[in-house]
């Protein structure tokens, strides 16, 4: 017995929509871990397509389908042929992939050496475009958000003891001509910040953690730019944005900075014919 498909009727409205599709998927997948080969987390998927103007609606059930026939090998290197799937199973122009993910890294503790899991909040956030010229049409945007802790440089200045500091975030997001490792990205913002997080200290290891940040005074401009200019410098890297974001100790707002660039990889595309 055939059953009406309402999805397809006609829509006299005249309005296309940009993206149409899922959001919240929680799924298994693998990610690329620079020390382990592979490392399996849980997802959180949002699929979209886009939907012309005389389309009433799209069919929710075919993003999972699609997300289910690739069981197993949702990764990085898979997400170019589940965009392609996308858009040839719904024959859509555009197709968009965003996957929000916790990222583990085993990290040790400065002077006792004890060895914790410290989590990262990652997104891999993708695109596919029929119509562009390029050959690979893909985007693909890496987004890593680090916990630091920053110490407020005026404050140590104009202080006769102490300084106050706060639990700071970084956020990096790059587009690359080749692989930057999660670790990569993930060690770039906690070298630029007064210090990084740990999952385990020892006293000892506070100690050395609290004298290290008072060392290394940090303003959220100060992060930002440190954080651009090694991305600058990096031959992988098209383009960044660097977002630091201080949750202020002694002041009721937060403090920011945003730097948005280009990287050397962007000047060498320009230059091919």
């Amino acid at each position: 017995m055939s059953m009406h498909d309402t999805q397809n009727e006609r829509d006299n409205r005249r309005i296309p929509i940009n993206k149409v599709g899922i959001k919240h998927l929680v799924y298994p997948i693998m990610v690329l871990d620079r020390e382990n080969k592979t490392q399996p987390t849980v997802a959180d998927i949002s699929l979209y397509v886009d939907l012309p103007h005389h389309y009433k609606g799209t069919h929710m059930s075919r993003f999972v389908e699609v997300v289910n026939e690739h069981r197993g090998l949702v990764s990085l290197r898979s997400i170019e042929a589940i965009l392609g799937s996308i858009v040839e199973r719904f024959d859509s122009l555009t197709a968009h992939l965003e996957i929000r993910f916790p990222y583990f890294v085993e990290k040790s503790a400065p002077v006792s050496g004890a060895r914790s899991l410290m989590n990262y909040n990652c997104a891999f956030l993708a695109s596919l475009d029929r119509r562009a010229r390029r050959r690979a049409a893909m985007d693909l945007i890496v987004e890593v958000a680090v916990p630091v802790a920053t110490l407020c440089p005026c404050s140590k200045d104009i202080s006769s003891a102490g300084a106050h500091n706060q639990r700071s975030q970084v956020i990096i997001r790059t587009r690359s001509a080749a692989l930057v490792w999660i670790e990569e990205l993930i060690g770039l913002a906690e070298d630029s910040a007064s210090s990084g997080l740990y999952a385990l200290l020892k006293r000892a290891d506070e100690k050395h953690v609290t004298e290290h940040a008072y060392q290394h005074p940090r303003f959220a401009e100060d992060v930002a730019r440190m954080v651009a200019q090694r991305l600058c410098a990096d031959k992988r890297v098209i383009w960044f944005q660097v977002e630091s974001e201080n949750s202020e100790s002694i002041h009721n707002h937060n403090a920011y900075a945003m730097i948005e660039g280009a990287g050397p990889a962007a000047q060498r595309r320009r230059k091919r014919p």
